[in-house]
Formats: C-alpha cells, sequence, structure tokens
C-alpha cells in the first residue's frame, strides 16, 4: 500500500511538471501527402529553430485547413504557438525566437545583421519567390487534393495573369531568367560560405526556404550544373545532420 501510494504520488508530480513544460507548435503547409511540406517561408522558421537548438511540435496543414490557427488571427503559415502567445509571418516569428530565446546562437547577431536581414527577407520575397513560382506552379498543383487544387487555382492564376498550363509552356523561359538574376549570389558565393560569413543565420534561411521550396517539387533543377549557388545549397541541407535533405520530395 505505501509503495502505491509513493507510485502515485511520483506519477502525479511527474504530470504537474509535464503540464508546465512550454510548448512551441509550428503550423507549416503541407501538400495532399501530409509528409509533403513544403512553404518557403516556414522552412525558414524551421531552419532558424534548428539553429537556436530548440524544440517544437510540427502540425501540417492543408491550404483550406485553418480552423487548427485560426486563433492568432493569421489566414497564412508559419504561424508559432508558444502556450497562449501566437505569432504569425516569418520575419514576426524569427525575432519573437531571438527575444525569447537568447540562450541559442543569435539569428542575427546584433540589430546590424538584424537590419541586413530584413533587407535579405524582402528581397527574396520580391525577387527570388516570384522568379520561381511560375516554375513550380504546376508540380505544386499537381499534388494538392481537389479543394486545395480549386482555391490554388482560383487564388494563384490572377497572380501570372494567365492560365497554369499558359505558364507550363514559358518554364525554360522563367527559368532562364530566374538564373541569370542570381550573378550576385554567386559572386557572393565564390568569397564566402554563407550569405553570413563563415556561419549560417538568418539571412541564409531566408534565402534557402526558396530553394526547399524548389527542391521538394520540381523534378528538375532550378540551378545549372556548376552554379556556385549549389555549392551554397548543398552546405545548407548538410546543416542540423541533414534536416533539409532528410524532407520528403516529390
Amino acid at each position: 500500500f505505501i509503495w502505491n501510494s509513493a507510485f502515485k504520488f511520483c506519477t502525479l508530480g511527474l504530470n504537474l511538471l509535464g503540464s508546465a513544460v512550454m510548448t512551441l507548435i509550428l503550423y507549416e503547409l503541407c501538400a495532399e501527402d501530409r509528409d509533403l511540406r513544403f512553404s518557403p517561408y516556414v522552412w525558414r522558421i524551421k531552419m532558424a529553430l534548428a539553429h537556436k537548438n530548440i524544440a517544437y511540435k510540427s502540425e501540417p496543414v492543408r491550404f483550406l485547413e485553418k480552423q487548427g490557427f485560426s486563433e492568432s488571427g493569421s489566414k497564412t503559415v508559419p504561424v508559432l504557438r508558444h502556450d497562449d502567445v501566437w505569432t504569425s509571418e516569418s520575419w514576426e516569428i524569427a525575432k519573437y525566437l531571438e527575444d525569447n530565446f537568447p540562450d541559442g546562437p543569435s539569428l542575427f547577431g546584433g540589430n546590424m545583421g538584424l537590419s541586413q536581414s530584413r533587407f535579405i527577407s524582402h528581397w527574396v520575397d520580391r525577387t527570388i519567390l516570384p522568379g520561381l513560382f511560375p516554375c513550380l506552379v504546376a508540380d505544386i498543383l499537381g499534388h494538392l487534393g481537389e479543394k486545395d487544387a480549386q482555391y490554388f487555382r482560383k487564388t494563384r492564376e490572377p497572380y501570372l495573369k494567365c492560365t497554369i498550363e499558359e505558364t507550363v509552356e514559358k518554364r525554360d523561359e522563367h527559368l532562364k531568367r530566374f538564373r541569370k538574376n542570381l550573378g550576385a549570389l554567386r559572386m557572393t558565393f565564390s568569397e564566402q560560405a554563407y550569405l553570413c560569413g563563415d556561419q549560417p543565420a538568418y539571412a541564409d534561411y531566408a534565402l534557402f526556404g526558396s530553394f526547399q521550396w524548389a527542391r521538394i517539387f520540381s523534378n528538375q533543377d532550378v540551378l545549372a550544373e556548376g552554379d556556385k549557388v549549389c555549392d551554397w545549397r548543398d552546405r545548407m541541407l548538410d546543416l542540423y545532420d541533414g534536416l533539409a535533405r532528410q524532407a520528403k520530395c516529390s
């Protein structure tokens, strides 16, 4: 009887301790196959979490499955829930991680690095992602369920100003234009290993998310063989025990 009482007391104590442990949940976009997780913005945060050695739980959601994070007020991922605190948009999440988990390695290395990372994030959003999207849009559509595919076509074709099928016909042209715009990156990676120097940080993750997006969906490499950007991408894929390299691809 004494042993059973002690066991129950210990179990209760462990349960109470476990309930006090902080929980992080990252909501990330997935295809019809829930293991195919592809958002370039989410990959920025997955790499950032690994950089800061932060454990979290992943919650894959499809385009039309927004009820799980509706409390955040956001309609898109990534969304991070840290106990009762909700944070959305990759840039805001990165800053939240930096401020609330100071014991891990810094994502920015100070205010100057934060400002430079903000610029890189904006540049990727306005140059790299729009350049890649026409090359990938048909591949993305092919991996969505019926309802998500209808939503995707309805919301993306106005941006493209043509049908997805018409975009496919010009894929080679889009790819050629995209590769041409990588000159500054090639020059940088011929002189240093990462955008941030000898070691990667958030600016690298902001860029890498786009190439991981392409890698997950496309059977055709968006980079030409021998491109210096390929060397950088390979280094990024090997980080954190091959976190990104191990991701499921189509």
